[in-house]
């Protein structure tokens, strides 16, 4: 294999190792984005909500992880 293509198989390792991941990540990102403009809440709570979506698909992906290996 040929070193540039080598490269951009592992730079992109290093950000999507999971892609079931990176997809829900960018999928709750969307519906936050989305409900964000059509409920009331505060940027704060926008930002609260974001977060812990984002940090309970994280631990959710890692309990996955776990169990396989």
């Amino acid at each position: 294999m040929s070193a540039p293509a080598t490269i951009l198989r592992e730079s992109w390792g290093l950000f999507v190792d999971d892609g079931t991941l990176a997809a829900v990540l960018i999928v709750w990102i969307g519906i936050v984005a989305m409900a964000s403009a059509s409920l009331p809440f505060p940027r704060g709570w926008q930002a609260l909500i974001l977060l812990l979506g984002c940090l309970a698909i994280l631990v959710e992906n890692v309990l996955r992880a776990a169990r396989r290996s």
